[in-house]
């Protein structure tokens, strides 16, 4: 069975978005969408609860209808199915998302690069999901992605901005890398891949390590090995240019730095051992909110 790339929609600015670009990723993807709406179904029926499921029901009929509507105008190649899930929606989205090549969701963009405002049901579906999700400003559009024309003007017919990916080389995860491979490859786009890293503190080395504090060369040293973490996927996907930035700073500067002029950045985000406990660490927590660009978080072990 083919897996859909799955939006969640809920009739405002921000779903709408989210559905066009989700529209866009199943067709790069050679992949089906299926919108979902997501409403909680009252189990007693008295004290109108049989009136409020109707209502509800109507209401997600209508949200779906407007959205396929729109996503048929904007996207008319996509393969597109619609449906109503039962039950309060952050439980919902999560376990549609078990059997989706990826879930998108919604965010209202702030002003500038100033990034998302995100509600409690995508920062809690971002935090629980077992498949990747990507997040996508209110205002995203087509043209974002692509790089202006010579005029300068936006343009849908020039090629991508790159995809940026923040590796954590203390931590690197095949599966977070393979997405940023692919999803570059999808697009024909250059892959910036960056790793921050920070002196350690005085406080958190022992007494025959101060001479670290101020190595010269430990910028070289995270080059290299950052060079031979990605030169078996540079073998694998041949095809694809990655430029690799090593950057001595906060990680979430300097992601927010690189995806400024980005079409997609993708981090990582390992799955708590405790499920009860779910969690964004503390750089995806930044993007997430100081970020621009679409944002993709992809789940690990």
């Amino acid at each position: 069975m083919v897996e859909p790339v799955i939006v969640g929609v809920d009739g405002s600015a921000e779903s709408l978005a989210a559905a066009e670009w989700a529209a866009r990723e199943a067709v790069r993807r050679e992949r089906p969408l299926r919108m979902v709406h997501a409403w909680n179904w009252h189990l007693h029926q008295r004290d109108g609860a049989g009136r409020a499921n109707a209502a509800q029901r109507n209401l997600a009929r209508r949200v779906l209808r407007e959205a396929s509507e729109r996503v048929r105008h904007a996207v008319p190649g996509v393969q597109l199915t619609d449906v109503q899930l039962d039950g309060p929606a952050t439980e919902a989205l999560v376990k549609a998302a078990q059997h989706a090549e990826l879930l998108v969701l919604g965010s209202r963009g702030l002003s500038g690069f100033t990034g998302f405002l995100v509600g409690s049901v995508a920062m809690g579906t971002v935090a629980k999901a077992t498949r990747p999700v990507v997040l996508v400003r209110a205002d995203e559009e087509a043209e974002d992605e692509h790089f202006p024309a010579d005029d300068g003007e936006p343009s849908t017919d020039t090629g991508y901005r790159d995809v940026v990916l923040g590796m954590d080389l203390r931590d690197p995860c095949d599966e977070v890398i393979e997405f940023a491979f692919e999803a570059a490859g999808q697009r024909h786009a250059r892959l910036h891949v960056v790793h921050a890293w920070q002196a350690p503190s005085a406080i958190s080395l022992g007494p025959g390590d101060i001479a670290l504090m101020h190595n010269p060369q430990q910028g070289e040293e995270w080059q290299e090995f950052l060079s031979a973490v990605l030169q078996v996927w540079r073998d694998k996907y041949p095809e694809t240019e990655v430029l690799e930035t090593v950057v001595e700073g906060r990680a979430a500067t300097a992601l927010a730095r690189a995806a400024s002029p980005a079409s997609l950045l993708v981090l990582g985000r390992r799955m708590a051992e405790r499920p009860t406990v779910p969690r964004l660490g503390p750089v995806t927590h930044a993007s997430v909110h100081h970020v621009g660009c679409p944002l993709a978080v992809v789940p690990h072990e």
